[in-house]
């Protein structure tokens, strides 16, 4: 009875999971290709479950797991959909990906129309590609990976003028019309190590623990949670030790009590300035987080496939972790691709209580 039992719900699993294949194939759901394929009985093929293909008959249709177990079943590959050949998904994630690589190794900046006929498509057609994958335009993007050259050559050189030029800006008027935006203040200062700089902060109470927050005249630069505000005061000096940093009056608690709604709501959304920098990488990284719905969580692989770089899921964890403000930026919504949850800075208690916040809410 038991050996029976055990069948019946293996058999229950199985039929529930090709109900999630057969979901798939009616929404011909490009994000399913490649995790499995389906082949019709009464026409000999096997497709992709994207293919767009009249749909067959439900009753007609097995799944498989790879190319080689349809083709071992006796199924030859779809003409129209292609399964032996890299999906269109997949061939806009490479071009994105290359686009990227070309923008980051040149010298000078490099045209939409050059971009868009390496990719073999269409201005517009690559601009919205590239936008879906990335988060950003290419202009943006090349304007992230700059402004990253810039604060590496600010740290290696004596010159802001050397590092200006050594960052690739044709002239340095055109840098310091941008200079406050991308660095949050002069070169001159940055390259101080932030010297100067006023960092606003102060430490509040939530059902989660201490939480800091902390901001520089743009906008929040840090949420950090944990169970010790000393701890987490001495985190702050340690990001910013040069900068000045100086308690929240009275005007910043209210900055704090929205940071604390957020934190008890994480589902709701917000409208919370932030300042915050990091590599072209961790931007598109962050800016893939913000996208995914509340309630809902993605794996590392698949922010790394969206960014057209499946192979980084590696890169795509050192980026949540780097995350500087909590819940503002959803880190606590990526999860290991069995579902399980990974390490979170700020505690995998704390990552599991705003994700069932979410749910509920």
């Amino acid at each position: 009875m038991a050996v029976m039992a055990r069948g019946s719900a293996r058999d229950e699993a199985v039929s529930a999971h090709d109900d999630e294949r057969w979901a798939a194939v009616r929404r011909r759901d490009r994000r399913a290709d490649g995790a499995f394929y389906y082949s019709v009985r009464t026409t000999g093929v096997y497709c992709r479950p994207s293919c767009s293909a009249r749909l067959p008959r439900r009753e007609n249709v097995r799944f498989h797991a790879t190319r080689a177990d349809a083709e071992r079943a006796g199924f030859r590959p779809c003409r129209r959909c292609r399964p032996g050949e890299a999906s269109v998904a997949d061939q806009h994630a490479a071009a994105v990906a290359e686009a990227c690589r070309l923008i980051e190794s040149a010298e000078e900046p490099v045209s939409l129309g050059d971009l868009a006929a390496r990719a073999g498509l269409s201005r517009f057609h690559f601009h919205r590609v590239f936008r879906r994958l990335t988060g950003l335009t290419p202009r943006a993007y090349a304007a992230a990976h700059r402004a990253r050259r810039v604060r590496e050559e600010l740290r290696r050189n004596g010159s802001v003028t050397d590092a200006i030029y050594g960052a690739g800006y044709g002239s340095s008027g055109r840098f310091y019309e941008q200079a406050s935006r991308l660095l949050g203040m002069t070169p001159t200062r940055y390259r101080a190590g932030g010297s100067g700089t006023t960092i606003r902060f102060a430490v509040g109470e939530c059902s989660l623990g201490s939480v800091l927050v902390a901001a520089t005249e743009k906008g929040v630069c840090s949420i950090l949670l944990g169970d010790d505000a000393a701890s987490l005061v001495r985190d702050l000096q340690d990001r910013f030790p040069t900068a000045t940093l100086v308690g929240g009056d009275q005007r910043f608690e209210r900055l704090v009590a929205g940071v604390i709604g957020l934190i008890e709501a994480p589902g709701r959304g917000h409208d919370l300035p932030l300042d915050v920098r990091g590599t072209a990488f961790q931007q598109r990284v962050w800016q893939a987080l913000v996208r995914i719905p509340a309630g809902s969580t993605a794996t590392y692989t698949e922010i790394a496939r969206r960014l057209g770089a499946p192979r980084a899921a590696r890169a795509v964890a050192r980026a949540c972790a780097s995350n500087p403000v909590a819940v503002a930026i959803p880190c606590h919504r990526v999860v290991r691709t069995d579902g399980s949850l990974s390490g979170y800075r700020w505690g995998i208690a704390r990552k599991r209580a705003l994700l069932e916040r979410e749910r509920q809410a």
